[in-house]
């Protein structure tokens, strides 16, 4: 969590889990560009220039209309428009942003010679974060500015937290796989689009063979190392943006590869086995000949699509991969197309690292 004071940086500490909020100073950055909004030819190039001098980058449009379609056309974080304008006015503009799903906040400034309290009310109301009257000195003006400055910065932090938040929700802190929530929600909205619009996938399961056998010998640490190295050479196999991979439990994962029938996850399948097969894995305390079994399901083209569910999928590609743990390990073993027809399993036998 992220605040705008005090100054000094600091740390609060849970008596049980210890450093749980940092406390700091927010970077300002760069000043944010801002939109001058007048019918007023002369003020619009006073406020432009003042503006500035004082390091902010200015847009300007004569009127509501036009500063909707500038903001359409390259959006600005703050706007300071006049209340009084022909066509659109100063009101109707703030309630025509406020309705806008833009990509980030937009902070709002009516500037105007009308500054009776309800005037300010209305402009306020209707979705106006300032209200400052034109007889208002331009230093007034200026602080005004850096404050929303300052709000922007600490929207943009907090937006900033909450992805890495969410981001972090996803992805195994050991080995920066997306992890088992990642996992279920997308392959359960590829499995969607696969019931509306066809197509086929296909999920390969895979467990890494032995490996208590590595952190009782060796140790945890000696385990993770292999954990990260494995998900770094399964990465490198999966060179389409459609393939991916998920950590699904210890030393489980599981590839998805869309668009991709039987024979080419066969194919996939052994490609990974001999990437992880093929060259010892190097840890602070040995070079590890690591193996992995693999277990293959798949929907194909003319499948049901009423059956294809996440655990179904998965249920069937741990049965052959417990098939190629039980044939001896580093090995793939695939099925025919599922589930309406189901084919002689296919052992592809690997050789030993």
């Amino acid at each position: 969590m992220v605040t705008v004071h005090p100054p000094e940086r600091a740390k609060q500490m849970d008596p049980e889990f210890g450093q749980t909020v940092q406390v700091r100073n927010l970077d300002l950055g760069v000043a944010p560009p801002i939109l001058l909004v007048d019918d007023d030819e002369l003020v619009l190039a006073y406020l432009e220039a003042l503006v500035r001098a004082a390091g902010f980058e200015v847009r300007t449009a004569p009127g509501g209309a036009e500063a909707i379609a500038s903001l359409e056309q390259t959006f600005t974080p703050v706007v300071i428009a006049d209340l009084n304008m022909p066509g659109m006015s100063g009101l109707e503009l703030c309630r025509n942003i406020r309705q806008h799903p833009w990509p980030g906040y937009i902070y709002l400034l009516l500037l105007t010679a009308q500054d009776a309290e309800q005037d300010i009310l209305a402009g306020l109301n209707a979705g106006a974060d300032d209200y400052l009257s034109k007889r208002t000195s331009m230093a007034q003006l200026l602080a005004r500015l850096r404050t929303a400055q300052r709000l922007l910065t600490l929207e943009k932090s907090l937006k900033d937290a909450l992805t890495q938040t969410r981001r972090l929700s996803l992805t195994d802190p050991l080995t920066g796989a997306p992890n088992l929530l990642y996992f279920k929600r997308r392959l359960g909205r590829e499995l969607g689009r696969l019931r509306r619009f066809g197509g086929e996938l296909c999920l390969l399961s895979l467990d890494i063979d032995s490996f208590k056998q590595i952190n009782d010998r060796y140790g945890h640490s000696c385990g993770d190392v292999v954990l990260q190295e494995f998900v770094r050479r399964v990465g490198q196999s999966l060179p389409r943006d459609t393939d991916w991979y998920a950590r699904i439990g210890g030393e489980e994962f599981a590839v998805v590869l869309d668009g991709t029938d039987m024979p080419g996850a066969a194919i996939v399948a052994e490609r990974l086995r001999r990437t992880i097969a093929d060259s010892p894995m190097k840890t602070a305390t040995a070079l590890l000949d690591v193996t992995v079994s693999i277990g293959v399901s798949g929907v194909s083209a003319g499948a049901d699509r009423a059956e294809c569910t996440i655990e179904f999928l998965l249920q069937l590609a741990d049965r052959r991969l417990y098939a190629s743990k039980e044939g001896g390990r580093n090995r793939v073993t695939l099925t025919g197309p599922m589930p309406a027809v189901q084919a002689p399993e296919l052992i592809l036998h690997g050789i030993s690292a």
